[in-house]
């Protein structure tokens, strides 16, 4: 099975890099140095070539280096099975982030399309036991790695309930006003529900009886208000029924974006906000990997998978366990650690990097050959 990988990626005053380059093949690349020395900021660039603002969801201002203040760039050649991509993305201060593929402009869903990118960050570790909202995103994000057109689906829903939230809050009542926005959220929205159930019957087939040393997961969408309709016109019926609801409210209370994601440890029959912290942590793992099998298996080529900082908070057990379940998939995987010696079970199945700072410049050194034996 061939990988989809990023071979040559270029990150131009971006962050903490003014200008880095780093070339690579389909196996693994463990970027090492110590905190703040700009590791997170590759993942990051990295993350930047699929739809979206990123593993931090970071504003296009955000991304530009400081104190130069200039536009940023990320380009990056994408392998895939049957086609080589070249991917620009860019922005310059106070402008929204453009997209280039292969030299022509595209929206920025179209990078779906190139590579389908996983990732898993400390942000996240919290992911069981904090608010909705990111646990709605993380299923977005599989979601959209499956059926790409769910980014679409996405923002199409969002931007007609800000409108429809706009109207609530100013208590228009002139229902006119209402059905175009309405019939647009039930399209989107029912698109976004079916989308959301398949991705996690997906996720199910890809855990159910996989060789794994991480524990599974029964994940479940769970709406405040009542089970969330399914069909258009249900949908669309009950945005209706609940105007008089939501005028009071001043906000849309029913929608797939009041769905939530519950989560139960299989074995141990325990919801995953009562697990231990290194549990959730291995929940998260199990899913990502997951998600990564079920997409190799469906398109014929392992997803990108970015992991930030994971090795440290597993035993060594467990770390080489990850290794192998990426080495075994094949699938090229960024990961971030503090020292080299996280990454010595690897070997030399991965590409090694050092980064370091120098007088707040990220700075790069590829390492050959770092595992052999002389």
């Amino acid at each position: 099975m061939t990988a989809t990988a990023v071979t040559d990626l270029i990150l131009s005053h971006f962050r903490s890099h003014r200008r880095t380059r780093i070339e690579a093949d389909a196996r693994p690349v463990a970027l090492f140095g110590p905190n703040g020395a700009g590791k997170t900021n590759i993942l990051e660039g990295v993350s930047l070539l699929s739809p979206g603002r990123g593993l931090r969801r970071a504003g296009a201002d955000e991304l530009i280096r400081r104190p130069e203040a200039l536009g940023w760039k990320v380009t990056a050649v994408v392998q895939a099975p049957k086609i080589v991509h070249e991917v620009e993305t860019e922005a310059q201060p106070e402008q929204t982030r453009q997209v280039r593929i292969d030299g022509k402009a595209q929206p920025q869903v179209a990078l779906a399309e190139v590579a389908r990118i996983v990732w898993l960050i400390p942000a996240m570790d919290r992911l069981w036991i904090e608010g909705a909202d990111g646990r709605r995103r993380f299923l977005d994000r599989i979601a959209m790695s499956f059926m790409p057109s769910h980014a679409q689906a996405v923002l199409t829903y969002e931007k007609a309930m800000r409108e429809r939230n706009r109207l609530l809050k100013d208590m228009v009542r002139d229902a006119h006003w209402y059905t175009a926005l309405e019939r647009q959220m039930a399209e989107a929205g029912a698109a976004i529900t079916l989308n959301r159930h398949a991705a996690l019957a997906r996720l199910a087939q890809a855990q159910d009886g996989a060789r794994t040393a991480f524990p599974a997961a029964a994940l479940e969408l769970v709406h405040p208000e009542s089970e969330l309709p399914f069909d258009e016109a249900a949908l669309a019926a009950a945005l209706e029924a609940g105007r008089a609801a939501d005028l009071r409210a001043g906000r849309t209370l029913i929608g797939p974006h009041r769905v939530d994601l519950a989560a139960v440890y299989i074995d141990k029959g325990v919801a995953a906000a009562q697990c231990s912290t290194g549990e959730q942590k291995a929940l998260l793992i199990s899913l990502v990997l997951a998600n990564a099998r079920a997409l190799a298996e469906d398109t014929g080529t392992p997803p990108l998978i970015l992991l930030d900082e994971v090795a440290a908070h597993l035993d060594a057990g467990r770390r080489a366990a990850l290794y192998d379940e990426i080495c075994a998939l094949g699938a090229q995987a960024w990961l971030t650690g503090t020292g080299p010696e996280l990454f010595e079970d690897l070997g030399d199945r991965a590409q090694h990097v050092a980064v370091s700072d120098e007088s707040g410049e990220s700075r790069v050194e590829q390492k050959p050959n770092m595992w052999r034996s002389p």
